[in-house]
C-alpha cells in the first residue's frame, strides 16, 4: 500500500463525510423552509412524535441504516428521502476529488456540488429554484475562469445564453414550459460550463426527466399533464456535465465517427 492511495483514501473519506453532513442540512433547511420554518434554529425532531433527536440519531446515513429507517421511539417510518440525499451527497463529494484530485478545481467543484444538491432538494420539495442559491453560483463561475483556462471567455459567454433563451422562448410559446427559476439557473450554469457542456447539461436533464416522467405515467403515479420539478435533472446534469462533460462529448463523437 503505497502513500499515494493511503492519501487519496483520506481524502476521498474527507470528503464523503462532509458531502453526507451537508445533505443532512440540505434536508432539514429544505423541509423547514417548506413548512415556513427557520432552518438556523431549533433541533432536529423526529416528523411523526415531535420528539427531539439525540446526537446518535443524527449522523448521516449510519443513523438511517442502523435504525432500520424508523423512529427510535415510535417506530414510524423515516422517509428514505434523508439517506438518499445524505449518499449522494458523499458520493457528490468523493467524486469531486476522485475527478480533480489535489488541484483547486476540487474545492470549487465541491462548493458547486453543494449548490446543486440545495437547488435540486429545494425545487423537489416547492418547486422553486431560490435567487440566493444561483446568485452564489456566480462568484464560483468566476473563479472558474481562472481554474479552467481551457474553457474560453467566448464559450462562458455563449453558455449563458445557449440555452436559457430556447427556454424563454419556449416559455412564452408554451405556457409553464420552464420557470423562470429554470432560465436564471442555466445562464449562471453556462457562465460556469461553456456552451459545449451547457448543451450536454440540458440534454442529460431532459433524458432522466422524460425516463422519470414515462416511468411515473406508466405506475399510473402521475398524469400525463402533472408539471413534475425539473432542477432536481438540470442539476444531475450541470454535475454530470462538470466532472466527465469533456469525457461524455468525446464518447459521443467517437460513437458516429467525429472525433
Amino acid at each position: 500500500m503505497n502513500d499515494l492511495f493511503i492519501i487519496n483514501t483520506y481524502f476521498i473519506t474527507i470528503l464523503a463525510i462532509l458531502g453526507a453532513c451537508a445533505g443532512s442540512f440540505i434536508n432539514v433547511a429544505a423541509l423547514r423552509r417548506s413548512e415556513g420554518l427557520s432552518f438556523i434554529s431549533g433541533r432536529s425532531r423526529c416528523p411523526a412524535c415531535q420528539r427531539k433527536l439525540r446526537w446518535f440519531e443524527l449522523i448521516p446515513v449510519f443513523s438511517w441504516l442502523a435504525l432500520l429507517g424508523r423512529c427510535r421511539t415510535c417506530k414510524a417510518k423515516v422517509s428514505p428521502r434523508y439517506v438518499l440525499v445524505e449518499a449522494f451527497g458523499a458520493a457528490a463529494a468523493a467524486l469531486c476529488f476522485v475527478r480533480y484530485r489535489l488541484t483547486w478545481m476540487t474545492p470549487l467543484a465541491l462548493a458547486v456540488a453543494i449548490i446543486l444538491l440545495a437547488i435540486a432538494i429545494i425545487d423537489l420539495t416547492s418547486k422553486e429554484i431560490p435567487n440566493g442559491l444561483v446568485i452564489a453560483l456566480i462568484p464560483l463561475a468566476v473563479c472558474a475562469i481562472w481554474a479552467q483556462p481551457e474553457v474560453t471567455l467566448m464559450s462562458r459567454g455563449i453558455g449563458v445564453f445557449a440555452i436559457s433563451v430556447p427556454m424563454l422562448i419556449l416559455a412564452l410559446i408554451i405556457n409553464n414550459a420552464f420557470g423562470v427559476g429554470d432560465m436564471k439557473f442555466m445562464a449562471v450554469c453556462g457562465a460556469l460550463l461553456g456552451w459545449q457542456n451547457t448543451l450536454l447539461a440540458f440534454f442529460i436533464a431532459v433524458i432522466t426527466a422524460g425516463c422519470l416522467s414515462i416511468t411515473l405515467i406508466l405506475r399510473k403515479k402521475a398524469k400525463r399533464n402533472e408539471k413534475l420539478a425539473f432542477g432536481p435533472h438540470l442539476c444531475l446534469g450541470v454535475m454530470a456535465a462538470a466532472l466527465y462533460g469533456g469525457n461524455i462529448i468525446s464518447w459521443y463523437l467517437r460513437l458516429y465517427g467525429l472525433y
